[in-house]
C-alpha cells in the first residue's frame, strides 16, 4: 500500500510534481472518531512527499478550516494544486461553513512558496454561483433532491487555447425531473488564478454526481476522470449500462477540455467489487500513464482510509482507457 497513517483515516488526494519529487495531498480525518462516515465534518488536509509514488514520508497537516466565522470554518475539502509562470504555488479547495450547517459549498484559494504552508488570498474565496451563468447550475440547496448546493472538487489547469487558467468542479444543473440526470462537470475560468468566471458546465447529465473531476490529455484525446456511486446512475444509464451500476471511477471523453464530452462506453475504468478505490488520480509519469486513489472498501465490507498503489493505465486504439495490472486484488 501506498500512504496509511497510524492515527487517520485517508481519503480523496491530489498530486503535484516539483520537478524532483511528487506531493501528494489528502483528506484525512482521526480514527478516534470511531465511525469512518464522521470524518467528512472533522477533515483537514495532509501533505506527503515521495520519489515513486510508493514509499512516502508524511509530513503532517498543511491546510484546515479557518478560524472564527468564515465561509470555510467547518469544512476544507478536496482541491488540486498547480504552479504559476513565477513559481508559486496555489491551492484550489472546497469550503464549507457551519452557518450553514456544511450545506453550501464554495471553492477557495490559498498560495504557498513551498508548497506545505498555505496562507489563504484575502479571505480565501475565489468562486461561487454568481454572475451571468449562474441560472445554468442548482444555486440554492434544494430539499428532497439532495442533501447539499454542490460546487466542489476544484480541478485547475492551465488552458492549452490560451494564456489563462480553467477550473472543472462537481455541480448540479436545476430543473431535472429526476435527482439522477443533474449532476454535471462545473466550468470556470480566469486569466490569473485569483478573478474567477462562471461559465456554463462542460458536461450534465445520466448522473447524479460526478464526483472529484479531472481533466488531461493523452495522446490526441481529451479525458475527464471522475467517480460516483451505484446509487447515483440515472434510470436511463441504468438500463443502457452493461451490467449492474456500480460504484468507482470512469471517464468522459473529448477533443477539447471544453467539449463537448460523452460518458466512454463500456465498463466503469475502474470498479472492482468489493475492494474499492474511489476518488481516483491520473499521474503522468516517467513510466506512462498511473492510476493512483484512496481504498474505501476493503474485502471484509470495511472502510479503508489509506492510498493503494499506483496502477499502469493504458489507451487503446480506440482512445479508451484501461488499467494494465491492477494492485487492488492483491490486497
Amino acid at each position: 500500500m501506498t500512504l496509511k497513517l497510524e492515527n487517520d483515516w485517508v481519503w480523496d488526494s491530489w498530486y503535484a510534481h516539483d520537478g524532483n519529487r511528487w506531493h501528494g495531498y489528502f483528506l484525512k480525518a482521526p480514527k478516534s472518531l470511531g465511525d469512518p462516515d464522521l470524518r467528512h465534518f472533522n477533515a483537514t488536509q495532509g501533505h506527503a512527499v515521495s520519489d515513486d509514488l510508493v514509499r512516502w514520508d508524511y509530513l503532517g497537516t498543511c491546510f484546515a478550516p479557518a478560524e472564527g466565522p468564515a465561509w470555510d470554518d467547518y469544512t476544507t475539502w478536496t482541491g488540486s494544486v498547480v504552479q504559476d509562470d513565477d513559481g508559486l504555488w496555489h491551492l484550489f479547495y472546497t469550503g464549507t461553513s457551519r452557518a450553514e450547517k456544511g450545506m453550501y459549498q464554495r471553492i477557495g484559494h490559498a498560495t504557498s512558496p513551498d508548497m506545505h504552508s498555505w496562507e489563504r488570498v484575502g479571505d480565501g474565496l475565489c468562486l461561487d454561483m454568481s454572475g451571468p451563468h449562474t441560472d445554468k447550475y442548482e444555486s440554492e440547496h434544494v430539499k428532497g433532491f439532495w442533501h447539499d448546493r454542490a460546487m466542489r472538487d476544484p480541478w485547475v489547469m492551465r488552458d492549452p487555447d490560451g494564456d489563462g487558467w480553467l477550473m472543472f468542479f462537481t455541480a448540479r444543473v436545476p430543473g431535472q425531473a429526476e435527482a439522477n440526470e443533474g449532476g454535471c462537470v462545473g466550468f470556470a475560468t480566469s486569466p490569473d488564478l485569483v478573478t474567477w468566471s462562471l461559465q456554463p458546465p462542460v458536461y450534465a447529465g445520466r448522473l447524479g454526481q460526478l464526483e472529484v473531476p479531472q481533466v488531461f490529455r493523452q495522446g490526441d484525446k481529451w479525458y475527464c476522470l471522475f467517480c460516483t456511486a451505484d446509487e447515483h446512475f440515472s434510470e436511463a444509464l441504468a438500463k443502457d449500462y452493461p451490467g449492474e451500476p456500480v460504484t468507482g471511477s470512469h471517464y468522459l471523453i473529448g477533443d477539447s477540455p471544453r467539449g463537448p464530452w460523452q460518458l466512454a462506453k463500456g465498463p466503469f475504468l475502474d470498479a472492482s467489487q468489493p475492494c474499492q478505490r474511489y476518488a481516483a488520480r491520473m499521474l503522468q509519469t516517467d513510466s506512462g500513464l498511473m492510476i493512483i486513489g484512496a481504498r474505501y472498501v476493503l474485502p471484509d465490507g470495511q472502510f479503508g482510509g489509506f492510498l493503494t498503489d499506483p496502477d499502469p493505465v493504458v489507451q487503446l486504439n480506440d482512445g479508451t482507457l484501461r488499467i494494465a495490472k491492477s494492485s487492488m486484488a492483491a490486497e
